[in-house]
């Protein structure tokens, strides 16, 4: 041991008392971890929306919300990574920004199907319809379970606007007159009818991997 080293900071002392070895864990752990995370706080590319990122309407959020009630999200990711091989599969990578609205994150972990970052406008309401109701009809090959009680069940127009109301509270910014009006937009409308819409708008924003070629209208 160094004449300069004092001992109860040597390897040996934490190693022999638990209690100290875990307190040490933990406080490092905590630094790291704070050293991380505080800087994206004030990072605006990942607190500020990304450009063509707006608020959910009532609509597509009753659809958010039969999306996780069904555990879509178990069976398929919405986050791309940078690697080239899935930027050439599902399109441009996934960024923080497209995120700042969504509570939670539907990021997902595992791809028993595809990844949904890019699915909006990319196949058309009637095949989603049917892709709901039987994926083997359009996609033979699929594992997909059918849910075709979406079609029958009515939209949720009692809770919308509370939802919408509590999102505000942390900082989505929903309007008065979006809350007051998000039950007459699910009116006569079916929880299919809000899945696709939700499914129609994912990624649109970013359909193109340079800003330029996005249309204009």
């Amino acid at each position: 041991m160094s004449e300069h080293q004092h001992p109860f900071f040597s390897h040996a002392t934490l190693e022999r008392n638990v209690g100290l070895l875990i307190t040490v864990t933990i406080i490092v752990v905590a630094i790291a971890g704070l050293v991380q995370i505080v800087p994206l706080f004030y990072q605006h590319s990942t607190t500020e929306p990304s450009l063509g990122v707006v608020p959910y309407s009532a609509l597509r959020l009753a659809g958010r919300d039969i999306y996780q009630r069904e555990g879509c999200v178990g069976c398929h990711s919405q986050q791309i990574r940078t690697l080239r091989s899935e930027v050439e599969r599902y399109g441009p990578y996934s960024l923080a920004g497209e995120s700042v609205y969504d509570h939670p994150f539907l990021w997902g972990s595992k791809r028993t199907g595809p990844d949904l970052s890019r699915v909006g406008a990319r196949y058309s309401d009637a095949w989603h319809q049917v892709h709901l109701n039987n994926p083997r009809s359009v996609v033979p090959e699929s594992n997909m379970p059918a849910y075709p009680w979406l079609e029958k069940n009515k939209a949720d127009q009692d809770t919308i606007a509370n939802h919408m109301t509590a999102l505000r509270r942390v900082g989505v910014p929903y309007t008065d007159e979006e809350i007051a009006n998000a039950s007459k937009e699910l009116e006569g409308k079916t929880e299919a009818d809000a899945l696709i819409a939700y499914l129609q708008g994912l990624g649109t924003n970013r359909r193109y991997l340079n800003i330029d070629e996005m249309p204009t209208n």
